[in-house]
């Protein structure tokens, strides 16, 4: 079966537009002002009406206080929310059940001891993103780094995942071929420049990820 596919950090229309038409399954809207991709409220109200029955829509914070995730779910009304930070696994439940929404929690990874802590989220995340982990003081992603997917091959990890960091048309289906990942997520791999996706790129990564 196929993965699903995530196009994290869309900024823009067209790029939004790019990956309904390769048929991408999430869109990621992006909330953390250090980020070239950070959406203000307003544009990010009008991508999600754009989107809005056509893809699903990814909300993702960093160590979010609550009332900034009250605006933007208010604004937004996202189908997911994901966290990005360094939230423990009491502030993911209790998110989690404030909300009401899917939460997804990103989990830096740079060694076999990092993947084992990722257990720490089964039955508190609705779905955990093992993400390349970045330098200290770095964003936490979006940065094209990668981890070493060899340490993915042939585990059966007991919760759901998607696989992230360092994704791009050229790596993708090796990436899922060695780690069987159900879920890609890209940000930087479908991108010209930091913010700016390119329609050929989201749809070469959504080629390669289904073939």
């Amino acid at each position: 079966m196929a993965p699903k596919i995530k196009i994290c950090g869309i900024t823009e229309a067209a790029g939004l537009e790019a990956a309904i038409a390769a048929r991408a399954d999430y869109v990621g809207l992006v909330f953390h002002a250090p980020s070239p991709r950070h959406l203000a409220l307003g544009a990010a109200a009008g991508l999600a009406t754009q989107a809005r029955g056509r893809i699903a829509v990814v909300a993702l914070l960093v160590d979010p206080a609550d009332d900034a995730l009250a605006e933007v779910v208010a604004a937004v009304r996202p189908d997911i929310v994901q966290l990005h930070g360094a939230e423990t696994p009491e502030r993911v439940a209790a998110v989690r059940s404030r909300l009401g929404l899917p939460v997804w929690k990103a989990h830096p990874v740079a060694g076999p001891d990092d993947l084992d802590r990722a257990r720490q989220w089964q039955g508190v995340a609705d779905l955990v993103l093992l993400d390349a982990k970045t330098p200290k003081g770095a964003l936490p992603g979006g940065m094209g780094l990668r981890f070493d997917w060899q340490m993915l091959a042939g585990r059966r990890l007991p919760f759901a995942w998607g696989l992230a960091g360092g994704l791009d048309p050229a790596n993708v289906a090796e990436a899922i071929a060695l780690t069987a990942a159900p879920l890609v997520d890209t940000s930087s791999g479908v991108e010209r420049a930091p913010g700016g996706k390119t329609a050929d790129l989201i749809s070469a990564f959504c080629s390669a990820a289904r073939s």
